[in-house]
């Protein structure tokens, strides 16, 4: 077997059948669900995929090794349920493997949209990912959010997009910033990192200016705008979270902290 796909899932109902549709040319397609209660894993099966079901939720970076795992192909393509791998990424992902290359890993480039509207600037462009790799030479970080592969040797990049549909509204918005900010949260208490108000509010200040002027986030208009506060707020909750969570752990010790 060739390419193999993998893809983790839980409650992506609205975006699971574009997103496979678009990776029919893989020789195997692997989706493991957590426990989606709105059909996902259904949908993924009428589709042809092979579809594994876990209870448990270890974070981002675990459960994509344990999709890695169930893949038996030479080459594996890692993809997110809201990404679509364009036709000149298709074709340029089969003749990259059709010509039994050297490299063992390859990027591409990301385009990515934020509530209708893809963003050229706010560094989200260019945002090069590590997605394509020989089977044994990638693994996933163990982070709860925001994984990255760890891989052996250097990274070959390819030209054609992935399109990568991250926030169809605002509601997703919303719903993303208190997700990733308790992760976050819990990451930073699982390295043992320290946080208090101020430090949060000085994270999330720093998080605005650096997409809306350091990374041009101005250049995107009104919606560079939208984007750059949702970045202070996301980063602000995740040090207020971990803020809150000392507090209450002081607070039990019978030692309130301010």
């Amino acid at each position: 077997m060739r390419l193999s796909v993998i893809v983790i899932t839980r409650n992506e109902k609205a975006n699971i059948s574009d997103c496979l549709q678009t990776v029919h040319f893989a020789d195997e397609v692997i989706v493991l669900d957590n426990a989606s209660t709105d059909g996902t894993a259904d949908i993924a099966r009428s589709l042809g995929a092979r579809v594994a079901v876990t209870e448990d939720w270890p974070g981002f970076g675990p459960q994509k090794n344990r999709a890695l795992d169930l893949a038996v192909g030479e080459w594996v393509l890692s993809i997110d349920a809201d990404e679509r791998v364009t036709p000149e990424l298709r074709d340029e992902i089969l003749t990259t493997i059709s010509a039994a290359p050297s490299q063992d890993v390859f990027s591409f480039p990301r385009l990515s949209s934020y509530c209708g509207q893809y963003m050229m600037h706010s560094g989200w462009n260019p945002d090069w990912v590590i997605r394509l790799f020989r089977r044994g030479k990638a693994r996933f970080s163990d982070d709860l959010v925001h994984e990255r592969l760890t891989v052996q040797g250097p990274v070959t990049r390819l030209n054609a997009p992935m399109f990568h549909l991250s926030f169809p509204d605002f509601e997703s918005v919303l719903d993303k910033v208190n997700r990733y900010s308790t992760a976050g949260a819990q990451g930073l208490a699982r390295t043992g990192k320290s946080a208090s108000l101020w430090s949060a509010i000085a994270h999330g200040a720093w998080a605005f200016f650096r997409t809306y002027i350091f990374r041009r986030g101005f250049l995107d208009g009104q919606l560079g705008l939208a984007l750059a506060i949702s970045n202070a707020e996301g980063t602000y909750y995740r040090y207020a979270k971990r803020w809150l969570m000392l507090r209450y752990q002081a607070t039990k010790r019978g030692t309130p902290e301010n």
